[in-house]
């Protein structure tokens, strides 16, 4: 079976439309099979059930020959843990799934994880602000397997899920946004307020439950039930746009009032991340952070959106452990990370030299 390994997923490539601040956008469906317990109650003969069903018919759909399979229970904890921190699968289907499994296509912009808290969670995420779009990808795989499975329905309710909040549609969109000046000129106390009044909410980096670390923010929906998916993902489009507005208004401002400040903020954090010994997770974050937003305003190059999304990801604990091929406790990795961010860095220079950027 094959391991799971570093590699650049397609949200990473910093490209889509307004990439300076929309960093990736997701969209996850929420379905299960008619006649099953949902998970967290079914006995594990029947999560085993479901788990050979959906393997065993998604073998027989050639359009998902470009699909990798795990079955969760053969990965190490490192390789689940890394799985989350690349945003492929959640939390829970890596630490709590009975007979849970991994549909992950190449390029790792469609998962689809079987016997989380629902039969079947069918992910997208794409780079930039493209949510119709990583709904038309979700939508297409979720029409192959409907095709197959009959799914949980019901003609006022909708798609029956574990959790009531997900009823109806079944879909959660969210936009992972990169928001320094609105963090600086403190507007963003105002954001969570405001965002939840109109049925959004806002999350730190890894979703519920999560701080607000390194200005990155992830606003959802949280409204399923009553709204059409066209209605929810236009809905959550047209407010991201205001708030990515928000934030080009205020780096403007500070860009004006503050360049010099800002360009040494952002040289400082490039200098800590080419030279620093000892860098701690956290505080990576907050220097990519810095540093991101220096290249987004034009203030310093040697970098591109492409790479600070993959170091913002193999700063991580445990893919920077599948990276140095072996287990770190917290000061081995705050030793390991800076070593890694140099290889970053210099390979971004090799390919800078040899034209190939």
């Amino acid at each position: 079976m094959k391991q799971v390994q570093f590699s650049m997923s397609r949200w990473m490539q910093g490209s889509g439309p307004d990439s300076e601040i929309a960093i990736s956008s997701r969209v996850r469906l929420a379905r299960n099979i008619r006649g099953y317990t949902f998970p967290c109650l079914a006995a594990d003969s029947e999560t085993e059930a479901v788990k050979n069903k959906i393997s065993s018919i998604v073998a027989g759909i050639d359009d998902f020959s470009d699909f990798n399979y795990w079955s969760m229970d053969t990965l190490t904890e490192l390789e689940k843990r890394a799985l989350v921190e690349k945003h492929l699968v959640s939390p829970f289907l890596a630490a709590e799934s009975k007979h849970g499994s991994l549909l992950l296509r190449n390029d790792e912009a469609v998962s689809i994880m079987a016997n989380e808290e629902d039969h079947l969670r069918i992910q997208a995420i794409l780079p930039g602000l493209q949510l119709e779009e990583a709904w038309r990808e979700a939508s297409r795989y979720d029409d192959l397997l409907e095709n197959k499975l009959e799914f949980a329905f019901d003609d006022h309710y909708g798609y029956l899920t574990a959790c009531p909040t997900n009823i109806g549609t079944g879909l959660r969109a969210s936009v992972m946004l990169h928001l320094p000046a609105l963090v600086f000129t403190r507007q963003i106390n105002r954001l969570p307020g405001a965002l939840s009044q109109v049925g959004l909410a806002v999350r730190g980096l890894y979703g519920e439950g999560t701080e607000i670390i390194g200005n990155l923010v992830q606003v959802s929906n949280q409204v399923t039930l009553g709204q059409s998916e066209e209605e929810i993902i236009s809905n959550l489009f047209s407010i991201i746009r205001q708030v990515i507005e928000q934030e080009q208004g205020a780096r403007q401002m500070l860009l004006d009032k503050q360049r010099a400040k800002l360009a040494d903020k952002a040289w400082r954090a490039f200098g800590l991340l080419k030279y620093a010994q000892l860098i701690s997770s956290q505080e990576a974050i907050q220097l990519l952070s810095d540093l991101r937003m220096g290249y987004d305003l034009g203030l310093i190059k040697g970098v591109s959106r492409q790479l600070l999304n993959e170091l913002l990801v193999l700063i991580r604990p445990a893919c920077l452990q599948l990276l140095a091929g072996r287990e770190l406790n917290e000061s081995e990795r705050d030793i390991e990370r800076p070593l890694q961010i140099k290889k970053a860095l210099e390979r971004r220079h090799n390919q800078e030299s040899a034209g190939k950027i």
